[in-house]
């Protein structure tokens, strides 16, 4: 039986004689032709019914059938019905949009709460508006738009008011038939759903079909809001589906529509607070940023004047823009709501408070108090602990089981009365929501579930809540997006300040008890195996620290770990992270990840209105360093051993900043790896002076364009006799054999440059037969030099062979991706086996040749008894040659414990034998890119940022 979303288009089949139908049908076998899809085989449509055919072209052509039918109408001679068709479809999209104007005309002025006129409103948004216009109008593919911005920015208001606007034709008309608005977290709660079945939820009864709607993905819309309230996670997945019909697992549902693996040609609107930013980024295909960045001061101003009477709110504007702090805060919308009624609050009842909320815990604990006082001032506190308790009960169950919407029976099961609710309705706690309730804020749920922790301590016995041990478990164990404000909230409320406004009102308050359980946990987390290096995102730590601001707790807290590696995203990142540095005295090493847009936004208030994201936001990569003062707080901390700053485009000034901070007599960096910074010939020359007497024994410059003028400051710190350099990574940094000259130099005058990295540099036979001739000198005390990918042929390897035999302190010699070939090979193995070849690591990868060369390596293998690591990755060797290296591994003389090579790339023969080898040889690892790890780490390169890592 069909589907009853296929009548739509049956009705109009059936309106077609006989003959027509069977004219149609003919036309239909090349009509798949012009769209470019695979026509439907003719013996399954010769005698077809109507209702078949119409399931057959559903089937075959998801998105294309009414474009097909219509045409093919004109083709048999019915443009009447092609006609008729299409107006009846205008007319059911225009009923949906009416339906959908008058459901967010009722949002809008319901549930939204700007308090500010819709002419003032749409000034706020112009930047944000004209960008989301300019996308659509100039992309006539899918695209996929991310509304980003900090919690409470606006995102979600911003979301509503396109959905209006597109609703009451003011919005892009020409791109999209239909817009579909969801918020994901009204989700959470399902387990399976086709995306069909979403759909048909929000449509009238008097829209098309969901067939007939997804006819045209490429005018459809989807709006998405509420990621950071999700109780699953959306990940990368392979389980991945096409078909919008079938119902699945929800996470699958709306993971396969954002990969566009379901409905590829559709557009999406999504909003993406910093929760779910990371989170969901990845997953989409080039996805185009709109950022919302809060309240200007015009609309700080507009605000308060639109809140309060016009005088009243000029003279509050006055007040609040001569308190810094407390004005910063208004810039995000909704602690700007806040800030004003608490105002408000505290004016009609004549009482102006001598502090205000500076931090997230303190400012809604004074709103909260503010807004129970306008009611309950005179009730005893045992009363009002026992009311505001129902309420933190609602809400904590609430965030436990990720529920934002609550009914009547919530409400009565959490001991909430009639008369409570209205009162809760009444001080802006709650709102209603169709028949439902939520929380007038998001946040507001979070900072009544935290309160419940300080009403009630030690009794949390109910079946759903967890204890505080427990919550802390999931706000740090579990990184779930739902507990960012608790978090916050948590360590901003567990102070004295606070503790000393909630007392009065609702009687004793588990501030203490509070701070010594985080104490405690944070104390666990800092000695569990796997947590030792203690990974930051300024929002899991840093800003929670901030809100609370008790030196002895921070103290406390931060006197825990040794190691960090902080990541930082944006500006607040950047200001939370110094504060709580200078407070970690035993830091020892410090990994630092700055994101690209991070400086950008501190030195160009305009940027990130508009912005396409590219792969590497996920990366631990920055394009700019900003002037470098970062590093003063950094170089100070009295431990400090390891810093990467990989990736980070450092401009001169910020060089010298960086190397006056190294000066320092508190500094005691001992490993800086400045890969891919940028770094001139003339701010390696700065960096050259600096470390002559520093404590920095590694140095990493890899990928920076440092020339042979670069070298050459380098090797004049080299000779310094008071440069302690013991490792030096110039992979990548555009040298020539020039540069070999100024480094034999050095290396007869160093006697601790123990490791040297020249990689991927254009340095040719000559070049390396002018290092081998430093090498031969017995004042060279070099253990260790890489010259992959340096452009070198087996005409060099006579000199090398030299070197092999002669010096006996070089252990470790890469001479991978050179084009060595059979002849190179040779001639190493010859002096391999020379009774003074003291060689312990050879790396010949990609180096061009055969199992001719086998007979040699396997006379190394037996032969040189100090050989323990041979990297042979991508050359050519056939079974017999195998075969032969096989042998020498098996024999007692051989103590090969490393041997590289890409097992999958042989024959299931030769797999066998190597897996026999290493069977028989316990010792003896056999692996791909055996070395990749130890490189990495040492150039200090950085691939993918992953926090959990």
């Amino acid at each position: 039986m069909m589907d009853s979303s296929g009548y739509g288009l049956l009705q109009y089949l059936q309106k077609l004689s006989d003959e027509e139908f069977q004219r149609f049908k003919e036309h239909l076998r090349k009509e798949p032709e012009k769209f470019k899809l695979k026509p439907i085989s003719w013996t399954k449509i010769k005698n077809t019914s109507k209702e078949d055919l119409v399931m057959q072209l559903y089937t075959h052509y998801p998105g294309k059938a009414w474009d097909m039918v219509l045409s093919l109408f004109l083709q048999v001679n019915r443009e009447d019905l092609s006609t008729m068709a299409q107006t009846e479809r205008r007319d059911k999209q225009t009923k949906y949009k009416e339906f959908m104007k008058n459901t967010f005309q009722h949002i809008w002025t319901m549930e939204t709460n700007t308090y500010i006129p819709d002419r003032s409103y749409h000034e706020f948004i112009e930047v944000q508006y004209r960008a989301l216009q300019d996308i659509f109008d100039c992309e006539s593919e899918p695209v996929t738009v991310v509304v980003s911005g900090s919690r409470g920015g606006g995102k979600t208001t911003f979301l509503r008011k396109a959905m209006l606007d597109w609703a009451s034709r003011n919005l892009l008309q020409n791109r999209f038939q239909y817009v579909f608005y969801f918020s994901v977290f009204s989700l959470n709660n399902i387990t399976e759903l086709s995306l069909a079945e979403l759909i048909s939820s929000t449509l009238p009864e008097s829209s098309e079909t969901v067939d007939d709607i997804l006819s045209d993905p490429k005018r459809i819309l989807f709006i998405l809001d509420g990621f950071d309230y999700l109780k699953f996670d959306l990940e990368l997945r392979t389980n991945l589906c096409n078909d919008w019909r079938k119902k699945l697992p929800i996470q699958i549902v709306l993971s396969s529509l954002l990969q566009k693996i379901m409905l590829p040609e559709c557009s999406l609107l999504l909003e993406l607070g910093n929760a779910s930013l990371s989170n969901i980024i990845p997953l989409l295909q080039y996805p185009r940023e709109i950022i919302m960045s809060g309240f200007s001061e015009q609309t700080i101003e507009i605000y308060c004047v639109s809140f309060f009477n016009t005088q009243t709110g000029v003279e509050i504007f006055k007040n609040l823009k001569s308190i810094k702090p407390l004005f910063n805060l208004c810039r995000c919308p909704h602690l700007c709501w806040m800030i004003c009624s608490t105002i408000k609050w505290q004016y009609e009842r004549r009482e102006v408070a001598s502090r205000f909320g500076r931090t997230l815990g303190l400012l809604y604990t004074i709103f909260m108090v503010s807004a129970f006082k306008s009611t309950y001032a005179r009730n005893p506190s045992k009363q009002n602990r026992a009311r505001i308790r129902t309420l933190c009960t609602l809400a904590v169950e609430g965030m436990w089981k990720q529920v934002y919407v609550f009914d009547s029976d919530d409400l009565r099961r959490n001991g909430i009365s009639e008369s409570d609710k209205k009162v809760w309705l009444r001080m802006k706690f709650l709102q209603n929501q169709g028949s439902n309730i939520v929380f007038y804020h998001s946040t507001l749920q979070w900072y009544f579930a935290v309160l419940f922790y300080f009403l009630q301590y030690k009794d949390t016995r109910h079946p759903v809540i967890g204890n505080l041990a427990q919550l802390l478990g999931e706000i740090y164990a579990h990184k779930q997006n739902q507990w960012f404000h608790t978090r916050i909230l948590l360590f901003g409320m567990a102070t004295e300040q606070v503790n000393s406004l909630l007392e009065p009102c609702f009687g004793c308050i588990s501030s203490k008890e509070v701070r010594q359980e985080i104490i405690r946990y944070i104390k666990s987390l800092s000695q569990q195996e796997c947590n030792e290096k203690l990974v930051v995102h300024p929002q899991n730590l840093f800003f929670c620290i901030l809100d609370n601001q008790e030196e002895r707790f921070v103290r406390q807290l931060m006197d825990r770990f040794e190691e960090m590696t902080v990541d930082i995203s944006d500006v607040d990142d950047m200001s939370a992270t110094p504060y709580c540095l200078h407070r970690a005295p035993k830091v020892k090493n410090l990994h630092l990840h700055i994101q690209k847009r991070v400086f950008l936004e501190i030195h160009d208030p305009e940027y990130g209105d508009l912005e396409l994201f590219k792969l590497d936001q996920k990366c631990s990569f920055t394009t700019n360093f900003g002037d470098g003062l970062l590093f003063c707080t950094f170089l100070h901390l009295p431990h400090l051993k390891y810093m990467n700053l990989y990736g980070t485009n450092l401009s001169n000034d910020a060089v010298e900043r960086l190397c006056s901070a190294l000066k320092f007599s508190t500094c005691g960096v001992e490993e800086l790896l400045l890969g891919k910074c940028d770094i001139s010939s003339e701010a390696c020359g700065i960096i050259a002076a600096s470390l002559i007497n520093s404590e920095v024994k590694h140095l990493s410059l890899v990928e920076n364009p440092l020339k042979n003028k670069g070298v050459m400051s380098l090797c004049e710190m080299l000779k310094d006799p008071s440069c302690v350099l013991e490792s030096l990574m110039l992979s990548y940094c555009c040298l020539t054999f020039i540069a070999c000259g100024h480094l034999y130099e050095a290396l007869l005058s160093n006697e601790h440059l123990s490791l040297l990295d020249l990689g991927s540099n254009f340095l040719e036979d000559t070049g390396v037969n002018l290092l081998c001739e430093a090498l031969k000198d017995p004042n060279c005390t070099l253990k260790e030099l890489w010259l992959p990918g340096c452009y070198l042929t087996s005409e060099c390897c006579e000199e090398i062979s030299a070197v092999l035999t002669c010096n006996t302190n070089l252990k470790t010699l890469k001479l991978g991706n050179n084009n060595i070939q059979d002849t190179g090979v040779k001639r190493l193995c010859e002096a391999l086996c020379h009774p003074n070849c003291e060689m312990q690591c050879l790396g010949l990868d990609m180096c061009d040749f055969t199992s001719d060369c086998c007979e040699d390596l396997a006379l190394v293998l037996t032969t040189c008894n100090t050989l323990k690591s041979l990297n042979l990755d991508w050359n050519a060797f056939d079974h017999s040659g195998l075969e032969m290296l096989c042998k020498a591994l098996n024999h007692k003389a051989c103590n090969l414990e490393v041997l590289g090579l890409d097992k999958s790339l042989f024959s299931e023969e030769s797999q066998t034998l190597l897996q026999a080898v290493e069977k028989k040889n316990k010792n003896l690892k056999v692996l791909h890119f055996p070395w990749l790890k130890e490189e990495l780490e040492k150039r200090g390169v950085r691939l993918v940022w992953n926090s959990k890592n």
